[in-house]
């Protein structure tokens, strides 16, 4: 037997594996459903720490007779058991609110087909409904007034990104909208050079980009002294002008999988200046919603205080009297208001505890303002810790 024929066979077998374990990660987020359910009657939380590592533990140790390094199993299972908890969260959470009679959500995002936008929003809704209406849009306000004017049920915002910071326009949106956030999620975001032809970074002339991707990437980019850069309102439109001009001497900042939309080639791949790049996401509605009790919840609202020393400082430490565990602070300019700030503030409690209403109730006699902008699911999913001395050992616990 020839080696091409025994090739084939193999890659045959491999296929046909491959397809078995879709099968099994199919039923096997089916009966996570099926948990999900059984946690209604005992108000139970979606996640068990305990036996998460317990599992783990397990596992990496069943995956050791195998022949299966430790570092495999534990990362494999944490993208396993991350998708078991956002699917019971996502269903626990419609059930609690009957978001979706309609299998269809309109969704408003910036820019369009293949942006990163576009690809946290098919991620996120993909938990929720069957399928998804488009509505791509070329500025941060105009996602706004699609959902205010009822043209859209969602819009999707980018809030913050591990590289370059907060999205100071966004937040600013945030200030005169009776839109509520509904949702989160957090998007990895690996930038990479795409191109229509197949080319060199060395014959490219001109790249097209968003501004924040260019911010992300300008270590990468000041390398290259001649080239020039054409900003655009969106990754998705410099991925379409690439397309259009079909020149070996023009390129995108974009996603691999972005670009592949638009049968474009990645020639440079993770350029970013931080490796660990994540963008997150808000997602807002008309209607704000009530955070089942099994699900961790965030609350973000507006504060602005007095014009006093300490001010600030004495409002933070009523949240932490109340121990509510702050996880974000962002300071904005009050617009019309000069050398006045308002702060934008995210925490990990749910609105309706009693030490959240607690403290809303002290901040209020001490601020001049606070307007909740929502109380929505945390999908925040930190991977459960298994001991250090496992992952490192070559040999069963």
């Amino acid at each position: 037997m020839s080696k091409g024929v025994v090739l084939s066979e193999v890659r045959e077998k491999i296929t046909a594996l491959d397809q078995k374990l879709l099968g099994l990660l199919g039923e096997r987020r089916q009966l996570s459903l099926s948990v999900a359910q059984s946690k209604i009657d005992t108000v139970k939380n979606v996640r068990d720490t305990e036996r998460e590592e317990a599992l783990l533990i397990d596992l990496i140790q069943r995956g050791h007779k195998l022949g299966l390094d430790a570092h495999y199993v534990s990362q494999l299972f944490h993208v396993i058991i991350e998708d078991s908890v956002l699917n019971q969260q996502a269903w626990l959470q419609e059930r609690a609110n009957h978001q979706h009679e309609s299998p269809i959500a309109r969704v408003a995002f910036l820019g369009s087909k293949g942006s990163y936008s576009y690809l946290a929003c098919h991620r996120y809704f993909s938990r929720r409904v069957e399928d998804i209406v488009e509505v791509g849009c070329d500025s941060f306000s105009d996602i706004v007034n699609q959902v205010e004017s009822g043209q859209a049920e969602f819009g999707l915002l980018p809030i913050e990104n591990t590289s370059s910071g907060s999205i100071n326009e966004v937040y600013d949106v945030l200030q005169h909208t009776s839109l509520s956030i509904v949702g989160e999620l957090t998007q990895p975001v690996e930038h990479c050079l795409v191109t229509a032809i197949d080319t060199d970074i060395s014959q490219i002339d001109t790249i097209y980009c968003h501004v924040q991707p260019y911010q992300q990437c300008s270590q990468y980019l000041s390398k290259y002294k001649g080239i020039k850069f054409e900003f655009v309102e969106s990754t998705a439109a410099a991925m379409e002008i690439v397309q259009q001009r079909q020149s070996e001497t023009v390129a995108a900042i974009a996603s691999q999988e972005g670009g592949s939309l638009y049968n474009l080639n990645a020639i440079e791949r993770k350029i970013a200046n931080q490796l660990e790049n994540h963008s997150r996401f808000i997602v807002v509605a008309r209607k704000a919603v009530e955070v089942a009790v099994q699900i961790p919840a965030k609350t973000t609202f507006i504060m602005s205080t007095h014009q006093a020393s300490g001010a600030l400082a004495d409002a933070l430490l009523v949240l932490k009297s109340n121990g509510i565990s702050m996880t974000k602070l962002e300071s904005r300019p009050i617009q019309g208001n000069p050398w006045e700030e308002m702060f934008y503030i995210d925490v990990d409690c749910n609105l309706h505890h009693d030490n959240m209403q607690k403290a809303l109730a002290e901040l209020n006699e001490i601020t001049k303002d606070i307007k909740i902008l929502g109380c929505y699911p945390s999908e925040s999913i930190q991977a459960t810790p298994v001991a250090e001395v496992l992952l490192n050992s070559n040999t069963p616990v």
